[in-house]
């Protein structure tokens, strides 16, 4: 493929909507698998869905299948650093503008998102590559998601907390119920806990697992309800996800993490190392971002309020108000790359800095200025 094709098939998704104007549902997305042949049905899955900690689960289960001796396609969102992040095959980053390509003509016809695009891309590729099995990660909630179209073995609920409530419900159980819509009759359900067994159950599972809440714990019981025999956990430690506790610098200290609700900062907090940080923040509208800025005022006094071009961003002036009743010192620069650069002056090089709020801001900081 030339590299003109090639740098089109990326531009293409990134001028894509991710959000379907007409309303979630999945009837495009079956019509544009079916131009496609119906990749999707060429392959047995592993669906994970849940609130937090998706895309560790789903690489910990790419790794002890493949580690099993299975020929594994991986599908994650969002990425951080790279398109390429999203679609996996052979434990490797497949070729993503050709993924893309190969559906986009079809997508194209239909006027598909941008998200049932790369899903698409992410099925048919898996689907020409022959792969033993994929391991798919949903985008939101479940029901409605463009994921909802596999022939699936397993399905992995790893958590229920509060998030996207406007599309998926205002309580945790209404929340649980548009995730584990996407069980299969006969399936086997492993979630984090017995909490969810009776709606597992309700919606066909076979079998319900409860594995615990850590991401490998989930992910061993994934991989050895897919197989039917045990699998070696060692196999997947070594996974680590860009902007997952990622340690960006010494002097210093700087660590990106894309916490993006209170579940998932609860999750950090205790696993930071104890410091006094320098914040580093963007947060989207409606992730309740004011308990959230109060949960992250026990690390530090110092605030620095940004923004990412994701259209729900709250912007950098209306986040530092929110900031001003937590934290003795609160600036605002809506230009992440500045954003940083203000934090590490700030910290100074014995002191310690969070970026942390949003995947989003982490993709733009991942991008050629992100150096200070």
């Amino acid at each position: 493929m030339s590299s003109t094709r090639s740098t089109s098939s990326t531009r293409w998704i990134e001028s894509l909507s991710p959000w379907p104007a007409d309303g979630f549902g999945l009837e495009r997305m079956r019509a544009l698998l079916a131009a496609l042949g119906d990749p999707q049905e060429r392959y047995p899955a592993i669906h994970v869905v849940g609130t937090n900690g998706k895309s560790t689960t789903t690489r910990m289960t790419e790794e002890l299948l493949l580690d099993a001796g299975l020929s594994v396609g991986a599908y994650l969102s969002p990425h951080v650093r790279g398109w390429s992040e999203r679609i996996r095959i052979g434990g490797a980053e497949a070729d993503f503008e050709a993924a893309v390509a190969a559906v986009r003509p079809a997508a194209e016809a239909l006027g598909a998102t941008q998200f049932e695009s790369l899903t698409a891309a992410a099925l048919h590729a898996f689907a020409e590559e022959g792969v033993d099995v994929a391991v798919v990660e949903a985008g939101l909630g479940g029901r409605y998601d463009a994921t909802n179209v596999l022939c699936s073995r397993v399905v992995v609920l790893t958590n229920v907390a509060f998030d996207h409530m406007d599309v998926l419900g205002e309580t945790r159980e209404e929340i649980a119920s548009e995730k584990l819509a996407v069980v299969r009759p006969g399936c086997t359900v492993v979630t984090g806990d017995e909490e969810w067994r009776g709606l597992a159950e309700e919606n066909g599972a076979a079998s319900v697992v409860a594995a615990g809440y850590s991401n490998l714990a989930l992910a061993v019981a994934a991989a050895e309800a897919f197989l039917g025999r045990p699998v070696d956990p060692h196999a997947a430690e070594h996974v680590e996800l860009a902007g997952r506790l990622e340690r960006r610098g010494e002097h210093p200290l700087e660590l990106w993490d894309g916490a993006h609700n209170l579940a998932a900062l609860g999750y950090l907090l205790p696993r930071l190392p104890e410091r006094e940080y320098v914040l580093v923040c963007s947060i989207l509208r409606d992730k309740r971002p004011a308990l959230m800025v109060e949960a992250l005022s026990v690390l530090g006094g110092t605030f620095v309020a940004t923004q990412s071009s994701a259209a729900r961003c709250l912007p950098a002036p209306e986040l530092a108000k929110l900031a001003d009743a937590h934290f003795e010192r609160v600036e605002a620069l809506a230009d992440p790359h500045v954003a940083r650069r203000r934090a590490l002056d700030l910290a100074g090089r014995d002191g310690a800095v969070l970026v942390t709020g949003s995947l989003y801001l982490l993709t733009e900081l991942s991008g050629p200025d992100d150096q200070p």
